[in-house]
């Protein structure tokens, strides 16, 4: 019997974890309707601290945890957790650094409500994510990356990464998105990056980056483009079309953007 191929979902948020917006609602259906069409699929996220693990039924998966991820000479441990979404019954994995997220009164995530350290949050879940993928001894066919908190999955994998088994073979797609954040990435970004992954070099680029040129930065180092919705920045959908890497554009008609995802995905996995 062929081997089902499996497709990793990197999402920024997944309904119902965290309430309905149009990242949430494209975090849980997309990898569904996936799963139905016979792929293997698993999907990672952030645990916010606002997600109620009781209610969700989260728990702690020890033979995954306990390694350190440094950031900038300091160690920050990495906790897996994980849940069962029903009715699909699809595993969902999340990352968690008391460090990184932490519990809000007012719910906001942190990565609104803590802006200061969205540089290292982010290396600190691309670089979560990998070494998790690594341990579980699940090698992904693609890995679809969906919000930009995602953005440095693409550059960790072919950057620092591209002789590693686990993803020789792997596709990323790198989804593009309307949603924004206000502040910069801090001066010492990609410094801290390349240290993060133990690259003596620091990764060459601007030291500050801002929404455009982290989605430029993923866009350099994917596969293959996928345009979720129709806001776009125009830099950034005219970086990617220049690109010219495989590119499925948005439509708003929900079947006909189904049928061409599938296409779109066997068309890389044939490669």
């Amino acid at each position: 019997m062929k081997e089902r191929s499996k497709v990793l979902y990197v999402s920024q948020e997944i309904s119902p974890y965290l309430p309905d917006t149009p990242m949430s609602v494209v975090g849980r259906s997309i990898p569904q309707h996936t799963q139905e069409w016979g792929y293997e699929v698993r999907t990672f996220m952030p645990k916010y601290g606002c997600i109620n693990e009781r209610r969700n039924q989260l728990h702690e998966v020890i033979r995954l945890s306990g390694m350190n991820v440094v950031i900038d000479d300091a160690d920050h441990p990495l906790i897996i957790k994980v849940a069962t979404l029903q009715p699909s019954r699809m595993q969902v994995y999340f990352i968690d650094n008391d460090d990184y997220f932490h519990y809000s009164p007012d719910k906001t995530l942190e990565t609104v409500s803590s802006p200061d350290d969205n540089d290292e949050r982010t290396i600190f879940f691309a670089r979560g994510v990998l070494e998790t993928v690594k341990k579980l001894r699940w090698n992904p066919s693609i890995i679809h990356c969906m919000g930009w908190i995602t953005a440095l999955i693409p550059v960790m994998i072919k950057k620092y990464m591209a002789d590693d088994p686990a993803f020789a073979k792997t596709k990323v797609i790198y989804a593009l998105r309307s949603e924004d954040f206000d502040q910069p990435f801090a001066d010492r970004f990609l410094e801290k990056l390349s240290q993060s992954v133990n690259a003596p070099e620091i990764f060459e680029g601007p030291d500050s980056l801002d929404f455009v040129a982290l989605n430029q930065l993923a866009i350099d180092y994917c596969d293959a483009i996928v345009e979720m919705d129709a806001d776009i920045p125009q830099p950034i959908l005219d970086y990617a079309k220049a690109s010219d890497k495989p590119m499925l554009a948005y439509t708003p008609e929900i079947e006909e953007f189904k049928v061409a995802y599938k296409a779109f995905y066997e068309s890389l996995i044939q490669e």
